[in-house]
């Protein structure tokens, strides 16, 4: 196989000096270096004996940081870049905001609700806040923007991470969040190919698989991510999910074990597919390599030269960094991977930091920008442009008994019920709810969903604690005490998606619907529901007539949510997919 790179082709478009630059740094690299540099690690520390050992012992080619403090994440990105000879390539999940970098960055707005405003504008705007934020600390790679299609609404980890499920907004949005990080000089990396949202499982726990046939794959992802490659995509990120229907297509040959095979380990997918049929010709990085995704897929002395030699340039997170290195050096030494791939896969790393100018800034002294630059992060003109969303974005599903809007002489007595992972009546988020209904005028009364009640409570009543005997008369209402004490009954459902979290239903924390915790009452009482994260609850409670999306449970999108229910803003928002799961009897 003979090295073939065009270096002033899309997206790399290098002019002579910067290919000279390629080729003067690759000469003078060891095989150390070379093997250093196909790994971005987490970087978890800011301990400058820890940094020396990754950056320039190990002469990793990237590194990326979860979000933390502002000051505190630039002077290590500033010691990192100071310490490596080749400047690295500093990346984050800066998905939704500057917040994916840093806690004071802007919380801009999952991209469901950026899709929900209906304007592609907010699509650039999105990227942006997100890239100018994070190139103020030194970012200088988003793993953003997620291109996945939202099909499949049981998956608990896409849903409001994607720009919901029609292709052509996904990618007028994903383009225009391309346009905001190139305006910042931050390359993007498309994800996760060959595309999530089919598979209603986590590709964190298991290989998942896009099931599509490939026509239908070509109509939706390859139409996203053609586009997107056409325009200039720097960077694709590959998903440990497998595609078995272009593995077929590709090599009518191939096993069920490789039709099987996560794309970060197959050839099928990564050289005949991206780079073949599409003509990717940028840098390809596996999605996170400690998921079981990957590791289940062969053993880790295997996969890690595997995912090189099979089309991948640069290989995210590991076990261990020093183990991971010296299964690479063993893939080399074994033939599993070979010399010419793994330059090849340094040569397209170089590129892309040529493409970003990264060497001149290495040698003026700009890779991190000086301090005041932070003063970009979290700033009102971004914050104004995150409210503004936050109005647009709010959608009203449905409003069947015409309850809105509200007001203290229609609905004084409010009982309020926040569904989170917490299920405490106290916490910040429940309190923010609470508060801001009773400064509206309200009379509110929580839920303490931390109170699980049982037939066996009520058959045994007599020789329960005080304690729990006060709770049980406090949650067990009948039909007329319902309805006596209260006017309306308000859900909030905070059930963030998350990796490693294989379900986000709603489960009632009752038995047999006693207490008042389950919707038994939605025909007693005027009940309306507000999703503050998964936009899919009407599946578990289709008898609450009254539901609103709202995409994120940030400060902004719930302020915008009591200005709709007061009747002092009107619904905007368009839906990016369908709330009612494709069940027409809900």
């Amino acid at each position: 196989m003979s090295i073939k790179i065009d270096y002033k082709a899309n997206p790399f478009c290098l002019d002579d000096e910067a290919i000279k630059w390629v080729e003067d740094t690759f000469a003078s690299m060891t095989e150390d270096e070379k093997c250093g540099q196909v790994f971005c690690p987490m970087g978890f520390s800011n301990d400058d004996n820890v940094l020396q050992g990754i950056v320039e012992g190990a002469a990793v080619g990237g590194m990326m940081y979860r979000s933390g403090p502002a000051k505190e994440l630039r002077a290590t990105h500033r010691k990192i870049q100071d310490m490596a000879r080749i400047p690295l390539l500093i990346a984050a999940n800066t998905e939704a905001g500057g917040d994916g970098l840093s806690f004071e960055g802007t919380s801009f707005g999952k991209p469901m609700a950026v899709a929900a405003t209906n304007d592609p504008e907010n699509g650039y705007r999105m990227g942006y806040v997100a890239c100018k934020e994070g190139a103020a600390l030194g970012l200088n790679w988003s793993f953003a923007p997620i291109v996945d299609i939202n099909r499949e609404f049981h998956n608990p980890i896409t849903n409001v991470r994607t720009f919901g499920d029609d292709p052509k907004k996904i990618e007028a949005f994903a383009s225009r969040y391309m346009d905001g990080a190139d305006e910042c000089g931050v390359a993007v990396s498309i994800k996760h190919f060959p595309g999530d949202g089919i598979d209603e499982r986590d590709q964190h726990i298991v290989t998942s698989v896009n099931s599509l046939g490939v026509r239908e794959w070509d109509e939706s992802f390859g139409y996203i991510y053609g586009s997107l490659i056409g325009k200039g995509a720097k960077t694709v990120m590959v998903g440990h999910i497998a595609q078995p229907a272009y593995v077929k297509e590709i090599n009518k040959d191939a096993t069920k074990e490789e039709m099987l095979r996560p794309a970060s380990l197959s050839k099928e997918l990564l050289q005949g597919l991206l780079r073949g049929k599409l003509g990717f010709n940028g840098l390809i990085i596996t999605d996170a390599t400690p998921m079981v995704g990957f590791t289940s897929a062969m053993p880790r002395s295997r996969a890690i030269p595997t995912a090189i030699m099979s089309g991948c340039d640069m290989i995210l997170f590991n076990k261990d960094l020093s183990e991971d290195i010296g299964f690479l050096k063993d893939g080399l030494k074994s033939g599993l991977l070979t010399n010419e791939r793994l330059d090849e896969a340094v040569l397209r790393i170089l590129a892309t930091k040529a493409s970003l100018g990264l060497h001149v800034k290495q040698r003026e002294g700009r890779l991190v920008p000086p301090e005041d630059a932070i003063d970009i992060v979290g700033c009102s003109e971004h914050r104004a442009f995150a409210k503004e969303v936050a109005d647009k974005a709010i959608t009203l599903v449905r409003d069947e008994k015409a309850l809105l809007p509200v007001n203290p002489g229609k609905y004084k007595r409010i009982y309020l019920n926040v569904i989170d992972k917490e299920m405490d009546p106290c916490s910040d988020f429940a309190l923010m709810w609470k508060e801001k209904l009773e400064k509206e005028g309200f009379e509110v009364t929580v839920r303490d969903r931390r109170t699980r009640i049982t037939p066996m409570d009520f058959m045994d009543v007599e020789n329960l604690p005080d304690k729990k005997k006060a709770l049980l008369n406090e949650m067990y209402r009948s039909v007329s005490e319902m309805k006596k004490d209260y006017d309306l009954y308000i859900y909030v459902c905070n059930m963030e998606n998350a990796s490693n979290n294989t379900t986000l239903r709603l489960n009632w924390n009752v038995l047999f619907g006693l207490g008042d915790d389950a919707p038994w009452h939605a025909k007693e009482i005027p009940m309306i529901m507000v999703s503050t994260a998964y936009p899919y609850h009407l599946f578990d409670a289709p008898m609450i007539g009254t539901y609103i999306n709202a995409y994120s449970g940030n400060e902004d999108f719930c302020n915008a949510v009591i200005e709709k229910l007061m009747g002092r803003s009107k619904f905007e928002g368009v839906s990016p997919i369908d709330p009612f799961c494709g069940k027409d009897y809900i």
